[in-house]
């Protein structure tokens, strides 16, 4: 039996929710817990009833079918997630409860409740299962459904148009759909929830809380930046935790790091990566000039800045420049070091950058990504070595030649896509009364899947609920604008693209 590919879905998403249920009922908190159960268990019947309805049918698929489910799953999951949410806690509205779970599914972690008390752990709980769920099926989608339409990065390095079929490659053996999903599935499924949990019991050995840190391990793998601070007793982490989730942030840099199943995938493995090169790169940089710029400054050095404050310092930059390149958003505990150290009062500048660069492509991570920066990159250094030597040939790397030769001008016309998303998302923000300089951050947020930002970009904290519900559906749709990125869309929308 051929189920449509967002009703499977759907009854992933109605089984999930007894997960929730089980533990409101562990922490006492039986309300909750059948607000949870009983909308898992009428999820469970309705994908039961449709599926029998289903039974012997032999849907047609479409080239964009399954693109067509991704958008759907981003824009409608969200909807029935929300109804456990809104039921556990009756004080807010829907609309606010659907903006906090299309929030996490697109692993954009930005919350509308600025007071964590408010939620409770079990909420808590299922606000990071939601968008572990949208971290893993960015991971599955990546290989089984952006890859063979040439979407999503993938565009850079095929020599087929965007949302179309690589020819060469899928010509002689065209795979169902459905069955390059379960494929998919089953390769990345068991990976993804291994390092979920080894990630999980690391984090409990380091002293976190059970809760706390499996809300952390989730938020780190999807990078969704969700956490339950002011709930659980592990909202100080401390070094050793920080390290941990630092090692496991470096898998949004590369689809290599844990896969080589895309045609992205390089001759060499992880080591002549550009994406983890580049992004190890800025890692390294950056932290290292805001950590020289307190001797460039000429601040002075206070009796208490001794050398262990400087590492301190040093670690709070490294962290949370790995944090938001890889946009996950989480701060560390020794950033204020870093700011008093560098002398940099509010630097959400460069946060701000580094959530615009983002991690590489097929991975959780948003942003323009680190492919297509790396392409714009070989095509700067090419244009000065011609301005010299201007009958030169090119002879480009191993990594240089993962790019068709036409990667770099369909990397600009997806950042030129960007610019313009980000120009009509803080226009469209500005003309329902927000701010310029909060339209700015909340625009780079929510198309860079950084949700986080909103409270640390600017020279103060955003609150969303002070929002009007126009300025929410603004970001809503920006959020899913930002995951699903403005070539997949420009697909959909294409006639042409549906009749091949």
């Amino acid at each position: 039996m051929q189920l449509p590919l967002f009703l499977l879905m759907f009854g992933v998403a109605a089984v999930s929710m007894f997960v929730p249920a089980a533990y409101a009922v562990v922490a006492d908190r039986h309300e909750t817990s059948q607000a949870f159960f009983y909308a898992g268990l009428l999820g469970t019947i309705t994908f039961v009833f449709i599926s029998v309805a289903h039974a012997g049918r032999s849907p047609r698929h479409g080239a964009l079918g399954p693109l067509l489910s991704l958008f759907s799953a981003f824009v409608f999951l969200p909807l029935y997630f929300a109804i456990p949410f809104v039921e556990a806690l009756p004080t807010t509205r829907f609309y606010n409860a659907y903006f906090e779970m299309l929030s996490a599914l697109t692993t954009t972690g930005a919350t509308l409740f600025d007071d964590p008390t408010r939620l409770g752990p079990a909420l808590h709980l299922w606000r990071a299962q939601v968008g572990w769920m949208g971290g893993l099926l960015m991971w599955v989608a990546a290989v089984a459904i952006l890859a063979p339409l040439n979407l999503g990065g993938f565009e850079v390095t095929a020599q087929a148009e965007p949302g179309r079929r690589e020819t060469g490659l899928y010509q002689t053996a065209p795979m169902n759909p459905r069955r390059r999903i379960w494929r998919a599935i089953q390769m990345l499924a068991p990976l993804y929830g291994g390092l979920t949990l080894l990630l999980w019991v690391l984090l409990v050995f380091s002293g976190q809380e059970a809760l706390g840190a499996i809300i952390h391990a989730m938020s780190v793998m999807a990078t969704s930046g969700i956490s339950a601070s002011g709930v659980t007793d592990g909202a100080s982490v401390g070094f050793a935790a920080e390290f941990l989730m630092a090692l496991f942030m470096l898998f949004a840099l590369s689809r290599l790091t844990f896969s080589s199943d895309t045609m992205t995938a390089a001759q060499g493995g992880l080591r002549t990566d550009p994406e983890f090169r580049i992004g190890l790169s800025i890692i390294i940089i950056v932290p290292v000039i805001l950590f020289g710029r307190h001797f460039l400054g000429a601040f002075d050095l206070s009796p208490a800045a001794t050398f262990q404050g400087a590492m301190a310092a040093l670690w709070g930059s490294v962290f949370t420049v790995l944090s938001f390149l890889s946009t996950t958003g989480f701060v560390s505990e020794y950033w204020g070091e870093t700011q008093s150290w560098s002398g940099l009062g509010t630097p959400g500048l460069i946060l701000m950058g580094l959530a615009l660069v983002g991690g590489g492509v097929a991975t959780t991570a948003g942003g323009v990504k680190l492919l297509r920066v790396f392409a714009l990159y070989l095509n700067g250094v090419r244009e000065m070595e011609q301005l010299v030597h201007p009958h030169s040939v090119s002879g480009a790397g191993l990594a240089g030649r993962r790019l068709q030769s036409g990667g770099a001008f369909i990397a600009w016309i997806f950042f030129m896509l960007f610019a313009l998303s980000f120009a009509a998302v803080t226009l469209a923000l500005t003309t329902v009364g927000v701010t310029f300089a909060e339209a700015l951050v909340l625009s780079i947020a929510m198309l860079s899947t950084t949700g986080p930002l909103t409270e640390v970009g600017g020279e103060a904290p955003i609150i969303l609920m002070s929002l009007g519900d126009g300025a929410k559906g603004i970001l809503a749709a920006a959020m899913v604008l930002g995951r699903l990125e403005t070539l997949a869309i420009i697909a959909l929308l294409t006639p042409d693209l549906w009749r091949s």
